[in-house]
C-alpha cells in the first residue's frame, strides 16, 4: 500500500490512520496439557544436593517466617530496588536487565559493577538476629560472554557457534564466561539458551544454535559444564564457576510466524522432539535453574502450565533445581497481572522475575499464601529449591577468590578462545577463487560493519538491543578491519579503510563488511527475510566496486540467514560471519593467507540454519516436506573442498517491500515505506552535517502554523512501547523556537497524542548537535493507540524555528529516555 499523504487537523497536528482488525472463526484449540509418559526421562545428578544440605535447609526453613519465604521467591531488577529496600524486604534475588547497570550507566567500570553487586549482597546479609541470614543470588544475561560489562570478552552469538559443530569449544566458552562473571561478583547467568528456532523471522533466532535439535542436544550439556563445572557431592561449585539457567522452557523458537512471546501451535510430539531436546542433557549435567518462556503452547502460557512445569519438568524429567520466570512473564498468564499471579506459583514456578513489580507481587503473594490460594507445601517446595541452589552455588560460604580479578576481563586466554570461535563459525557460501587473499596485497576494507565492533557483536551487548556502542567500549576488542590490517601488514601488504568504498589507490581486492544492525527480542522480529528490502544500499556498494574492476569479498553480519541472492551475485566470495563479537582478527585469520596466498586457516563452519532460495521461504527447516533451500543445512565450502555457485535469480518470490517499522530518517534518506514532508509554514532542505547530504534542515517561517512529519502505512508499535523503546532524534537547533513546539503521534482523526518539546529545544545550545530520546510510553499515556501508528513523528509550531536533524528512529531506552515536561 503506498504511503498516504499528510492530513492536518485544525490544530495542524499530524494525524495517524488507525488500522482495522479482522475477526477469525472460533475454533476449539488443540490440547495444551502435556502427557508426561511421552516425554523423555531424565534426572538432576544426585550431587546437586546431599543429606547434610537438605538438613541445613530444613533447619533454616523452620526458622523462617512466611514473609521471609515469600520474599525468597521474588526477584527484582537492580534498577528498581535499592540496597535499603532489599534490607527491608530480603528478596531472594536481584537481576540486572538488558538496560540496567550500576547508576544507570551501561558503560560503568568493572570496579563499579563489583561495588554495586556487593552493596546488594551486604544488604541481604546484614544481621537482624541470631539466625543465619540468606544471601541473594545475583543474575545477569551473560549470553555471549559477560556481555554487560565493558572490557569483557564478547564471544560469537549462538547462531555462529552452531555452525562450528564443536561441543568442546562450547564448554571452554562457558568456562571463560564464568570466570569473567566471577571476577565482577555475579553469581548466576541466564544461559545456556537451548531454543530451537524454526522461523528466522523471530528476532531472537541468533540466540539458538540451529534449526535442528541435534546441535542443541550436543551443546547444552557442555555449556552447562563450562559454566557450572561438574557438580560434586557435598561441595559448592568450584571457584570461577557460576550457576546456569537453561532457557526458555519451552518452544520459544517454535511460535507461529516467529513472533516473539507468541504461540507454538504444534503437536505434543513436535514439542518433545524439536523443542525439548536441549533440556535433558542440561538437567543431567546439573543445570541449577530453568527459565520459563514468555510464549505459549496451543494458547496457554507456559508460565501457567502446570502439566509442563510440574508434571514434565520436575516430575518426568527429574529437575531438582528451581524454575524462574522471565521479565514479568507471569503477568501474561490468564487472570494474572504483573503484581498478582497465584496461578503461576501453583503451576510450578519457584521464582518470579518481577523487575519493577516486585513490591506489589510480594504483598499480593503473601496475602494469597495466608488465604490458602497458594499452599504452604507449594511455597515450601519453591523455597527449598531456591535455597538448594544457593547452597550449591557457594553463596552461604561467600568465598569469592576471583572477585576483583579484573585482569580476567578480556584476558588473553579468553580472547584466544573467542578468536578460535570466530574462525570456526565462519561459513563460506561462495568463492570464485578470490580467497584466500595474499597478505602482500593492497586491500580496501569497506562497509558499515568494517570498523564497528558493536555491529559485529549484535544485540545483548552492553545494552539490551546492542545499540549505541563504540569501538572504545571494547578496550580489549578488535574490529574486522583492524584484524585485516594487522594480517596484511605482517605480510608486507596494506589495508585502506573506507566505509563508503572510496579509495586513494585502486586496491587489489575489496572486503566489504555489511549486514544487520544490532537488535534483540521483538525489535528484531521481521515479516520478510529479504535483506534490505526496498533499500538496497549495500548492494549498490558491491556493484560499484565490481564495476570498477575490483574483486569483492562480502563478509555478511547477521543473526540469521536472509535472502541475499543479489548480494551473492555481486560478490566474488561471500562469507556468512554471523555476529562474531569482539575478536575481528578471527575473520582475518581465515580470509588472509600468507604472502603467497596459501591459507593460514581453512573454513570449518557448516550451516546450522538453512539458507533461503526465495524471500518467501520461511519457515524452512531441514526435513520439511518439499525442502528446497539455496544452501542446505550442513552446507559450507572450504579451501580444501571448494564448490561452484551458479548465478542466482534475483526475483525474491514475493513483492519486494520494506518492513521497516523503526527507522524514519537515517543516512540522509527516509527508508521505505516512510516519507518525510513539510506543510503549512514549514519547509525542508537537504544539508551536509559531517557527510554529504546526510541531514535535513527544517525551517518554520513563523508566518503561521507548520508541520514536519513522517508518514507511512499503519504499523503496530505496542510491543515497542511495552519494551520501553523511545523515539530518538539527533538534532541541532539553528534558531531557537519563538512559540510552543509540539511533537505528535496520532491514531486517527480523533486519536492524537502530543507532548510539548518547547523546553527541550529552547534549552539546547544553538549550533550544537544533541540527541533526544522520548519514550513511546509518553504518547501512550497521552492517549495514543500504539497498535495503529502510521505517522510516528510530527513536529509542529506556529512560530519561527530552524532545526536540523540527521536521524529519526526508534531506539532502546538505556536510562537516557524521558517524557518532556
Amino acid at each position: 500500500m503506498p504511503p498516504r499523504r499528510f492530513a492536518f487537523a485544525s490544530a495542524l497536528a499530524l494525524t495517524i490512520a488507525c488500522g482495522s482488525t479482522g475477526g477469525a472463526l472460533a475454533q476449539t484449540p488443540p490440547s495444551a496439557t502435556a502427557n508426561p509418559a511421552v516425554w523423555p526421562k531424565a534426572a538432576s545428578p544426585k550431587t546437586i544436593t546431599d543429606a547434610k544440605t537438605e538438613a541445613f535447609i530444613t533447619d533454616l526453613m523452620s526458622q523462617m517466617t512466611v514473609e521471609e519465604k515469600v520474599a525468597q521467591t521474588i526477584q527484582a531488577d537492580g534498577a528498581s530496588i535499592t540496597p535499603e529496600e532489599l534490607k527491608q524486604y530480603r528478596l531472594g534475588s536481584v537481576l540486572v536487565g538488558g538496560n540496567s547497570a550500576p547508576d544507570g550507566n551501561d558503560r560503568a567500570t568493572a570496579q563499579r559493577w563489583i561495588e554495586w553487586i556487593r552493596a546488594f549482597r551486604m544488604a541481604a546479609l546484614e544481621k537482624r538476629g541470631e539466625r543465619q541470614e540468606i544471601p541473594i543470588i545475583f543474575g545477569v544475561d551473560a549470553v555471549h560472554g559477560h556481555n554487560n560489562v565493558v572490557g569483557a570478552t564478547i564471544f560469537p552469538h549462538n547462531v555462529g557457534l552452531g555452525a562450528a559443530r564443536d561441543p568442546d569449544l562450547i564448554r571452554r566458552i562457558g568456562e571463560a564466561t564464568a570466570r569473567e562473571m566471577a571476577a565482577t561478583g555475579a553469581d548466576w547467568t541466564f544461559g545456556p539458551t537451548v531454543a530451537v528456532p524454526r522461523d528466522e523471522r523471530w528476532g531472537r533466532a541468533y540466540e539458538g544454535y540451529g534449526e535442528d535439535p541435534e546441535i542443541v542436544k550436543a551443546y547444552s550439556g557442555p555449556m552447562t559444564l563450562g559454566l557450572q563445572g561438574a557438580l560434586e557431592a557435598g561441595r559448592p561449585l568450584a571457584a570461577g564457576h557460576v550457576a546456569g539457567s537453561a532457557k526458555h522452557f519451552l518452544a520459544d523458537g517454535g511460535t507461529e510466524n516467529g513472533r516473539d512471546q507468541g504461540d507454538a501451535k504444534i503437536s505434543e510430539a513436535d514439542l518433545v522432539r524439536l523443542h525439548n531436546a536441549g533440556y535433558p542433557p542440561a538437567i543431567e549435567a546439573g543445570i541449577l535453574s530453568v527459565m520459563v518462556s514468555f510464549s505459549s503452547w496451543n494458547g496457554v502460557k507456559h508460565t501457567g502450565n502446570k502439566s509442563l512445569l510440574t508434571d514434565v519438568l520436575k516430575g518426568r524429567m527429574g529437575f531438582e533445581g528451581f524454575v524462574v520466570g522471565d521479565w514479568n512473564a507471569h503477568g501474561q498468564v490468564e487472570g494474572c497481572t504483573n503484581t498478582s499471579c497465584a496461578q503461576a506459583y501453583n503451576a510450578g514456578m519457584d521464582m518470579m522475575m518481577a523487575p519493577d513489580s516486585w513490591k506489589g507481587l510480594y504483598e499480593n503473594t503473601l496475602a494469597q499464601v495466608k488465604a490458602g490460594q497458594i499452599s504452604m507445601a507449594r511455597l515450601d517446595d519453591a523455597v527449598r529449591r531456591i535455597l538448594r541452589v544457593k547452597v550449591k552455588a557457594g553463596l552461604f560460604g561467600n568465598k569469592r577468590p576471583l572477585e576483583g580479578r579484573l585482569d580476567l576481563l578480556g584476558a588473553p586466554e579468553h580472547r584466544a578462545v573467542a578468536r578460535e570461535a570466530v574462525r570456526k563459525s565462519l561459513v563460506l557460501l561462495k568463492n570464485e577463487g578470490v580467497l584466500p587473499l595474499k597478505s602482500s596485497a593492497h586491500v580496501l576494507v569497506a562497509g558499515d560493519g568494517a570498523d564497528d565492533i558493536g555491529k559485529a557483536s549484535g544485540g545483548w551487548t552492553l545494552t539490551w538491543q546492542g545499540t549505541g556502542n563504540k569501538n572504545s567500549d571494547f578496550p580489549h576488542g578488535q574490529s574486522i578491519y583492524a584484524g585485516v590490517a594487522e594480517a596484511v601488514k605482517a605480510g608486507g601488504g596494506s589495508a585502506e579503510l573506507s566505509v563508503a568504498g572510496d579509495f586513494q589507490k585502486k586496491p587489489d581486492v575489496a572486503i566489504v563488511v555489511f549486514g544487520e544492525n544490532p537488535y534483540a527480542e521483538f525489535q528484531g522480529d521481521i515479516t520478510s527475510i529479504e535483506y534490505q528490502a526496498g533499500d538496497k544500499r549495500d548492494l549498490t556498494l558491491l556493484k560499484r566496486l565490481k564495476a570498477a574492476g575490483i574483486p569483492v569479498v562480502s563478509v555478511f553480519l547477521s543473526g540469521r540467514p536472509l535472502w541475499t541472492n543479489p548480494e551473492l551475485n555481486a560478490s566474488d566470495a561471500f562469507v556468512a560471519a554471523w555476529l562474531p563479537g569482539s575478536e575481528g582478527g578471527g575473520v582475518a585469520d581465515v580470509l588472509i593467507g600468507d604472502k603467497a596466498g596459501k591459507p593460514r586457516h581453512d573454513f570449518q563452519g557448516k550451516l546450522s540454519f538453512s539458507w533461503p532460495k526465495r524471500a518467501d521461504q520461511e519457515p524452512i527447516n531441514v526435513g520439511d516436506p518439499g525442502y528446497d533451500p539455496l544452501f542446505a543445512y550442513g552446507y559450507g565450502l572450504s579451501y580444501a573442498k571448494p564448490g561452484k555457485v551458479a548465478r542466482l535469480t534475483e526475483e525474491p518470490g514475493v513483492a519486494s517491500a520494506a518492513t521497516n517499522v523503526d527507522r524514519y530518517f537515517v543516512d540522509g534518506r527516509t527508508p521505505a515505506p516512510w516519507m518525510i514532508s513539510a506543510s503549512g509554514a514549514a519547509s525542508l532542505k537537504t544539508i551536509d552535517a559531517g557527510a554529504q547530504e546526510n541531514a535535513r534542515q527544517a525551517i518554520w517561517s513563523g508566518e503561521g502554523p507548520g508541520v514536519v512529519g513522517v508518514n507511512g502505512p499503519s504499523v503496530d508499535l505496542s510491543r515497542q512501547t511495552t519494551g520501553d523503546m523511545a523515539l530518538m532524534i539527533r538534532y541541532r537547533v539553528d534558531a531557537a523556537p519563538k512559540k510552543p513546539v509540539s511533537l505528535s503521534l496520532t491514531c486517527g482523526e480523533s486519536c492524537r497524542a502530543t507532548v510539548d518539546v518547547t523546553s527541550t529545544l529552547s534549552g539546547a545550545k544553538t549550533g550544537e548537535w544533541r540527541t533526544a530520546k522520548i519514550k513511546l510510553s509518553c504518547f501512550q499515556a497521552k492517549g495514543a493507540d500504539m497498535a495503529h501508528i502510521s505517522s510516528p513523528f510530527g513536529l509542529w509550531t506556529a512560530g519561527a524555528l530552524t532545526l536540523s536533524f540527521t536521524e529519526i528512529r526508534l531506539t532502546s531506552n538505556e536510562g537516557d529516555a524521558f517524557c518532556p515536561i
